[in-house]
């Protein structure tokens, strides 16, 4: 046989030629390691673990403790369990099960059945056969099929999400993956076998139940389970929306966009979220609010948001007021500094809280204040007479990352405080078991605005993502509960409208960098809507702080 050389954590490996990273792994590393890593840069090239080696080359391993590693787990789980509901119910039930949106540090599933109930002792039963399945680690058998073969499979499946899905691709072949005689189709890449896979829990939870995966920070160790009520019952209600417009997954928009019913949709979406607008407004007229906190993460459309709900509220009679939390900055030589030593400006630490409350009880007594602008050139607050006055119909509304931490504002009396927590929650799935992250449409959304807006490109974008998510974590996630009122900013037909600004942009990173792997991720991802025109996108819409053409200053 012949041999190659391959260089691996700076030592350099004689094996057989065709050798499989999978392989190359088993001699190198530990035992104990065996498991850790679950893809591999192949000379600068993202590749499968069960990729054979032909040539002399370098790898570079990936762990589960990246985006791109963590990724893949939780893909290669959701066939595990989808595997393991097929075994445990066997030819007892015409059953499916769909992967619907991301709850706590889990997936949220239920079960679609006619002829069986989702119990806890099922569950239980799925669950002791996915341990068992991990315990075997059974190979994952990668096969590459023409398209229009993978759709006979899907038809003779009963799986009509992905024969729909695939109805609108364009490439010629199809990535299928089996597993002991189970067979499906994946977005993106999975581990060679079922080992790799042990680290998870179920949980019942409402009608269906949760798949708990781990944190990329973490790994190994199942995470606690948090519900997050007030957010689930928001991606409920917009989940139970699209299906009733017979628009839940990616194949039945681009059969609505092709048979010219998109431009209904659009104006149905736009006006329900217009109603839920108004039913905000709503609340914080009958409750007699008079200081509205808004915050979300990146990219969830607050700006629009708050000039739209700024317009509702005059509507029913009230004057908004916008407060700039950005204008409340500590000054710089006070500013917290993180461990890297560079300034921390997303932290609470970094806001004047003092300053803040004190500004705004005096406001709500009526007193005339001087509001600051904060120079960001030269780290300080300036002072240029802007005075602020309420008259007792007038509201003030605030929109920030820290807006719904109880520290924010914990000067004010509760009475005064109406919260609303904003973000782009997708109701949209790839199909039954490839989910859309809510993340991915966000940072969509940002490569758009970014680029149009302060000059930037993708690639800086997705060079900064990371830090963001991570500054989400800690600043807006843990306080969404907070809420008096939660607004999903997600539009189902966004994504067929922004493909058209966001390619150009992914298709400029070099192909030398490390953020190309994540635009070519992002482009194939894109691949599978059908374009649409931006022209009948309403003025006030969520979409055009993005795409631009709007009529609010944004």
């Amino acid at each position: 046989m012949d041999k190659i050389q391959v260089k691996l954590n700076g030592q350099t490996y004689s094996v057989d030629k065709f050798t499989t990273i999978t392989e190359l792994i088993k001699t190198a590393l530990p035992q104990e390691d065996r498991f850790k890593y679950v893809l591999a840069f192949r000379d600068k090239k993202l590749s499968e673990l069960g990729v054979l080696l032909d040539r002399d080359c370098e790898v570079e391993l990936i762990g589960k403790n990246t985006v791109m590693g963590m990724d893949t787990y939780k893909r290669s789980l959701t066939l595990l369990m989808v595997k393991a509901f097929a075994d445990v119910l066997g030819n007892v039930a015409n059953h499916r099960v769909n992967v619907m949106y991301s709850i706590g540090k889990g997936y949220f599933c239920r079960l679609i059945s006619d002829e069986v109930e989702l119990t806890d002792k099922l569950i239980e039963n799925v669950k002791a056969r996915m341990e068992e399945l991990a315990y075997l680690d059974m190979k994952i058998v990668k096969e590459s099929v023409a398209t229009d073969e993978a759709i006979r499979r899907f038809a003779r499946q009963g799986m009509e999400d992905k024969e729909k899905l695939f109805k609108f691709r364009r490439v010629s072949k199809a990535n299928m993956y089996s597993l002991d005689g189970y067979e499906d189709y994946f977005y993106g890449y999975m581990v060679p076998s079922t080992g790799y896979l042990k680290c998870f829990d179920m949980i019942p939870y409402d009608d269906g139940f949760v798949l708990v995966v781990p944190d990329k920070s973490n790994p190994d160790v199942v995470p606690e389970f948090v519900a997050y009520e007030k957010l689930f019952h928001v991606l409920k209600s917009s989940d139970e929306w699209s299906k009733t417009l017979h628009v839940s997954n990616v194949g039945e928009l681009n059969e609505t966009i092709t048979t010219g019913e998109i431009k209904e949709l659009m104006l149905v979406q736009e006006a329900l979220q217009e109603k839920q607008i108004a039913e905000i407004a709503d609340m914080i007229k009958e409750r007699g609010k008079r200081f509205v906190l808004i915050a979300g993460p990146s990219s969830s459309g607050k700006t629009t948001f708050s000039h739209r709900l700024s317009v509702q509220l005059r509507a029913h009679g009230l004057r908004p007021y916008p407060l700039a939390l950005d204008n409340y900055f500590v000054e710089r030589e006070q500013t917290p500094k993180d461990e890297n030593g560079n300034y921390d400006f997303e932290c609470l630490g970094a806001m004047d809280l003092t300053l803040f409350n004190e500004h705004v009880t005096r406001l709500l007594a009526g007193e005339k204040v001087e509001i600051p602008t904060f120079n960001f050139t030269i780290g300080k607050k300036e002072y240029k007479g802007k005075m602020m006055q309420l008259a007792p119909t007038d509201v003030l509304v605030a929109e920030g990352i820290h807006a719904l931490n109880p520290k924010m504002t914990e000067k004010i009396p509760n009475d005064d405080k109406f919260k609303v927590y904003i973000s782009a929650l997708t109701q949209l799935n790839i199909d039954e078991h490839n989910r859309i992250p809510t993340t991915d449409g966000r940072l969509i959304r940002r490569i758009v605005r970014d680029a149009r807006t302060r000059g930037n490109t993708a690639q800086d974008t997705i060079a900064m993502w990371d830090s963001v998510r991570r500054g989400e974590e800690k600043n807006i996630f843990p306080f969404q509960e907070e809420a008096d009122a939660m607004f999903n900013s997600a539009l189902i037909y966004e994504l067929s409208v922004i493909k058209q600004f966001a390619e150009p942009l992914l298709f400029a990173v070099p192909r030398d960098s490390f953020e190309y792997y994540e635009a070519k991720r992002l482009l194939k991802f894109l691949d599978y809507f059908v374009g649409m025109d931006v022209t009948h996108v309403p003025m006030n819409s969520i979409l055009r702080e993005f795409v631009g053409g709007g009529c609010f200053d944004v």
